[in-house]
């Protein structure tokens, strides 16, 4: 079986599910009843030529999924406020005046761009700089340049881990990799030739190399190899590099990412495994109901009957 093309995310109580020019939000409402929304919008890619090229598409790619996925996570949250207790719904009735949809809208960009942003320079800081500057502060101990890279690079390995393990403290969290889990159960149920039964899914693994988990992982390792080739004794431009090359980085991480989806040799096996161990955290075995939203989510942007068909044929 070929690999299919659709990408995902878990949000909150649901799945979004992505392919080519469309993304669909299956969200489970606290009446339980599955609510699903398509939106169709226009790759980077498709704009233009030069987001096309290896590395720079990466770059823009890892920006796009993060603007679709905050705005499918905000969604999703609709939901849970939906829930709340009526005297605060009440309150949200009192507000003077309605405003017009395209104001809604501008807002709702401007929030998603401002979110976006923040969350960048919250992930840089965390896991770029501030490795660098411990890392600095052994410059008296360790002379080798080379050696300072590699524990510079352990450093920023040990926070990303750090990091998840903390995260999956979180019940909510603990939901969301539930979520997580079935999203990547139903692609490698697609890819596997099966059916998009529940049964067919369960069986699945929860494990799967195009993972954004497995993504990041690779982003620590390619950051290690790319900053130990740039040398400079005063800490502003250390950093300052750091920031620079951040994008060649996500851009190099990216290709390597497709690489070893789209192969199933021996290097993209063996160069995805630290990945595949890292999703053990970041994703949990889901329940028979989550799984019936994430092949809800795969049926508003696949029609994966005609899939399974086509691949039979090819």
């Amino acid at each position: 079986m070929g690999r299919v093309s659709i990408g995902g995310q878990a949000v909150l109580e649901g799945i979004m599910m992505k392919n080519d020019d469309k993304y669909a939000i299956a969200v489970r409402k606290p009446d339980q009843e599955i609510e699903i929304k398509i939106e169709s919008y226009t790759p980077m890619s498709k704009k233009c030529a030069f987001f096309r090229l290896p590395i720079v598409r990466g770059v823009f790619n890892f920006v796009e999924s993060l603007v679709i996925g905050m705005k499918t996570l905000m969604y999703s949250a609709d939901f849970i406020e939906e829930d709340e207790e009526p005297e605060k719904k009440g309150k949200k009735a009192d507000k003077p005046k309605e405003k017009t949809e395209e104001q809604k809208k501008k807002e709702d960009n401007l929030f998603y761009v401002g979110t976006v942003a923040i969350s960048l320079v919250f992930a840089i800081g965390l896991f770029m700089l501030l490795p660098a500057f411990l890392a600095s502060l052994l410059d008296g101990v360790i002379k080798n340049h080379f050696l300072l890279g590699l524990v510079e690079g352990v450093i920023r390995l040990i926070i990303f881990l750090i990091y998840v393990v903390l995260i999956t403290m979180m019940d909510e969290i603990k939901r969301t990799f539930m979520y997580h889990g079935a999203e990547h159960k139903c692609i490698n149920c697609l890819e596997s030739g099966k059916e998009l039964t529940v049964d067919n899914v369960m069986s699945s693994t929860r494990f799967h190399k195009r993972c954004g988990t497995s993504f990041l992982f690779i982003v620590m390792i390619v950051s290690i190899l790319v900053f130990m080739c740039i040398r400079t004794d005063n800490i502003l431009l250390r950093l300052g590099y750091r920031l620079l090359l951040v994008p060649v980085v996500a851009g190099i991480s990216y290709e390597f990412i497709k690489f070893a989806g789209n192969h199933d040799n021996w290097v993209a096996n063996v160069f995805s495994k630290p990945g595949l161990w890292v999703q053990k955290l970041t994703t949990k075995e889901p329940t028979p109901d989550m799984v019936e939203v994430a092949i809800k989510a795969v049926e508003g942007v696949l029609d994966w009957r005609e899939y399974l068909k086509e691949q039979e044929n090819s």
